[in-house]
């Protein structure tokens, strides 16, 4: 019996009789099958157990191979865990070189770039691209009507403001307020200080009293007998008393009175002795040649000269010396004004005064542009008209730069800054060619950024050879200072830190005694990792380059100083 077979036994004889399958009931009326003998019985079943448990030893075989594979797989290919070490150097003494690298755009130390502003037509071309040209030399002449009729415009602008300021300057000699003749102040403004006087304001009227005037009518019976300086006797009824006066003016006037007698005019004026004034009446007489002769009428006197103070110029009142009918002389200063708003007002002038100027220049450039010479030595780049060119307002015609001299703009940190000089050699390499130059200027105004300051600087070198290339990068090398026979340590050695008292520190590890005496206390956490055997120390540093910094104070040649801490990767 076959293995199989014998497991299909083991199975039916395990079900019940009613469970077992139809086939093994013998039918109705068949012949019963055979007996199978209890011996066979087992032995089926005995091959059967020790065939399934030999399937399960296999798999638990397989699983444990597996596993074991596993295992030693990872334990193979596993790292050791990472074993730290420390790197640590000694102070040593020698030289350092601080340098500064970096690189720049060359530039001509001078460009000039010529257009004109308005338009005209190019009549003349006297220079070639790439000609080297002295400053004077002719370059193009363009026609150009518009530009004189700018220039004369501006210059027409300039003369009208420099009148108007002229003007008010002297304007200004009223903030002294003062008579041009002298007499008595009649209908006075009162004024204080603080008060606010405005150009045009009348202040007071001022008359000429000290003489009088008298205008009289003589009959035509009498011409020629009254002449200008002749003595008149002056009688003012109002008075009772008769004064001298001289004839001043005869004007042949052709007066009708009612009675139809034809009279002309005789002026006379009559001192003042302070008893006169304007409208009194008085008639004046005269002998001639035994005759005596009177006027058709009375009349009533003029003050000899009449007008007013007026403010030519406004401002704010700072003293104020004016009363009705009081005395003054010619140039007597009756009022003081601050003079702010003329001021203000030649300010505001001033600043047109500059716009027109600078407009005018403009103009006069453009129009000195269209008969163009060099203004500078230098060559002659970016020709682009012809001659019989139409030229368009600010179109440029050519541009002239001195290659002569080249510069380089560059930026140098604020730990060297302070030793970059003035004069200083620059070692300058383009594209292999080298060129020595030199720091022209030094800017004292930083640029930050990320934290970091720098300083820009121009560098200059000749290039009369023309050996170096405009408007490309060029490398620049300074040797920004040197340090001989100094004490040095590797950068790594150096860290910035906080100490225990929130003060910023450069420190660096030492080997020796953990409670040293120059030892420092950190913040915590502010720290590196560092031995046990190491404490830190304040120091101060100097110069520095790629590799190592110059040390001035805080450490001793020969100390062993720590750098950092390292990790050494163990396979198994």
């Amino acid at each position: 019996m076959s293995e199989e077979k014998a497991v299909q036994v083991e199975k039916t004889e395990a079900l019940p009789e009613e469970a077992k399958p139809a086939a093994e009931v013998p039918a109705a009326g068949a012949a019963a099958p055979q007996a199978i003998p209890e011996k066979t019985k087992k032995k089926a079943r005995s091959a059967a157990q020790k065939k399934k448990i030999r399937r399960l030893i296999i798999w638990f075989v397989i699983l444990a191979l597996l596993g074991a594979g596993v295992y030693f797989g990872i334990n193979y290919f596993k790292k050791a865990e990472p074993e730290k070490q420390a790197l640590t150097d000694f102070v040593s003494v020698g030289s350092i070189t601080s340098k500064v690298e970096g690189s720049g755009l060359t530039k001509a130390r001078e460009s000039r770039t010529m257009s004109i502003t308005t338009a005209g037509t190019l009549i003349e071309l006297f220079v070639e691209e790439g000609q080297q040209v002295m400053a004077g030399d002719p370059l193009f002449t363009i026609d150009s009507p518009a530009a004189e009729t700018a220039v004369q415009s501006a210059k027409n602008r300039v003369d009208s403001i420099n009148r108007e300021i002229a003007n008010i300057r002297k304007d200004q000699a009223g903030l002294n307020l003062a008579p041009s003749f002298g007499g008595t102040l009649l209908e006075t403004v009162k004024l204080n200080p603080g008060d606010k006087v405005y150009t045009g304001n009348t202040i007071a009227k001022i008359v000429d009293d000290s003489v009088l005037r008298l205008t009289q009518y003589y009959s035509y019976a009498y011409e020629g007998m009254l002449n200008k300086g002749q003595s008149m006797d002056v009688s003012i009824p109002a008075l009772m008393t008769s004064v001298q006066g001289k004839i001043t003016d005869v004007r042949y006037v052709n007066r009708i009175t009612p009675e139809g007698s034809k009279l002309f005019a005789v002026e006379i004026s009559v001192p003042n002795a302070g008893i006169l004034t304007k409208d009194m009446r008085a008639s004046a007489s005269a002998v001639v040649n035994g005759e005596s002769i009177y006027p058709y009428e009375d009349g009533a006197f003029e003050y000899n000269r009449e007008g007013e103070l007026t403010a030519t110029v406004g401002g704010t009142v700072i003293s104020c010396n004016i009363y009705d009918y009081m005395k003054v002389s010619k140039g007597q200063v009756v009022l003081r004004l601050s003079g702010d708003e003329s001021n203000d007002e030649i300010a505001g002038l001033q600043d047109r005064l500059n716009d027109a100027q600078e407009e005018l220049d403009k103009a006069q450039e453009n129009l000195d542009n269209c008969k163009c010479v060099a203004p500078i030595d230098g060559m002659i780049i970016g020709l682009s008209s012809r001659e019989g060119d139409e030229v368009q307002p600010n179109e440029q015609i050519l541009t002239i730069s001195d290659t002569n001299t080249v510069l380089i703009s560059a930026n140098v940190d604020e730990r060297n800054i302070s030793f970059v000089k003035n004069g200083m050699p620059v070692m300058l390499d383009q594209w292999g060619t080298s060129v020595m130059g030199y720091v022209e200027s030094v800017s004292l105004q930083s640029n930050i950024n990320n934290g970091v300051a720098t300083y820009p600087i121009t560098i200059a070198a000749d290039n009369y050879e023309g050996t170096i290339q405009l408007n490309s990068y060029i490398q620049y090398n300074i040797e920004a200072s040197r340090s001989d026979d100094c004490l040095l340590i590797p950068l790594q050695c150096v860290y910035n830190v906080m100490l225990a008292d929130e003060s910023e520190a450069t420190i660096v590890y030492v080997r020796g005694e953990e409670h040293a005496e120059e030892a420092v206390e950190l913040m915590e956490g502010s720290g590196t990792e560092v031995p046990a055997d190491f404490y830190p120390v304040v120091v101060e540093l100097g110069i520095s380059d790629i590799y190592h910094v110059e040390v001035k104070s805080g450490l001793e040649e020969g100390t062993e100083v720590f750098t950092q801490m390292v990790s050494t990767e163990v396979w198994n």
